[in-house]
């Protein structure tokens, strides 16, 4: 069990990679003048480069090497590729193009679709606190779309990629950095190819514009992937509840950006759904807390003779 240090070191290293993913509209918001998709492109590329030293310096090029050669691990990752290509595109398009708060709403919702996924797909049992928090999730969002005419489709398309995503990724015995530089491989093939294509029409914006652009675009390897290390960090030390419950640490700056940063508006209708979300959000939290302490104390009652 890690020491009290260790948790407080740990606690502060994961907080960390959440401010990094929840404030990072501010990063994406600076490069909005060049397409999403030429931006996923390059995010795509240069994580990569940025990720593969890593792997040598952390030895573990040999567990890439037998994930990339066994087909059931490779066709896995195939499938969880194309869906985190598809959350980091909408995401980034999102920012470009003025829709702060569905993000926002996309990552609050994120983890309520887990949970549902976790009951269709892995079978299990729901408590009753957790039928009740998918129950008034789903309301929240019936309600914003009765409201609004349409669906929320920015924040359900986040939640719902990110959800699939892992939980397929549950299905492969592959860690974080070993399976997300697999996914930048996989996704630089056509990565390079369209960046290519781009510089032998001259409309590539890499080396065309401005040093503050290009050195924007190569940090998006940055923010990638120093989140997703500080985030590995911190979990080796932290109790899985505790994890999930300063998870909304990302999603409540990105709403806080919204809101004050980039002005949108917070009509009643998104104040509604909010609530709903936050108050189903908190009925998990609470029941994930509790379960945990159950189990914990469990565990620590000695068996009678």
């Amino acid at each position: 069990m890690p020491s009290r240090s260790e948790t407080v070191t740990g606690l502060l290293v994961a907080m960390q990679a959440f401010l990094i993913w929840g404030l990072s509209p501010l990063y994406w918001n600076h490069i909005s003048h060049i397409p999403a998709f030429e931006t996923l492109m390059h995010r795509v590329v240069w994580s990569l480069v940025f990720l593969v030293p890593i792997l040598v310096f952390q030895k573990k090029m040999r567990a890439f090497y037998d994930a990339l050669t066994h087909l059931r691990t490779l066709a896995v990752l195939t499938l969880t590729t194309c869906l985190v290509g598809t959350n980091w595109f909408i995401f980034i398009w999102s920012i470009n193009h003025g829709h702060v708060m569905q993000t926002s709403l996309g990552y609050y919702i994120n983890p309520l679709v887990t949970v549902f996924l976790g009951m269709i797909f892995l079978k299990e049992r729901l408590t009753g606190k957790q039928k009740a928090a998918v129950l008034i999730a789903g309301t929240g969002v019936l309600w914003l779309t009765l409201d609004y005419g349409t669906l929320p489709w920015v924040s359900l398309a986040l939640a719902f990629s990110f959800a699939f995503y892992s939980l397929i990724r549950k299905v492969v015995d592959v860690g974080p950095l070993v399976g997300l530089t697999l996914e930048t491989l996989l996704l630089s093939i056509p990565a390079v190819a369209y960046l290519g294509t781009l510089e032998a029409r001259g409309h590539g914006a890499f080396l065309h514009m401005s040093v503050s652009t290009d050195l924007l675009l190569m940090g998006t390897a940055l923010i990638t992937a120093l989140p997703l290390l500080l985030f590995n960090l911190g979990a080796k030390a932290l109790p899985l509840s505790t994890l999930g419950f300063i998870q909304y640490l990302a999603p409540t700056c990105t709403f806080l950006l919204a809101v004050f940063y980039f002005d949108e508006p917070l009509d009643p209708s998104l104040i509604r759904t909010f609530v709903l979300i936050w108050t189903a959000l908190a009925l998990v939290t609470w029941d994930s807390i509790v379960r945990f302490r159950t189990h914990n104390e469990t565990l620590s009652t000695p068996e009678s003779t």
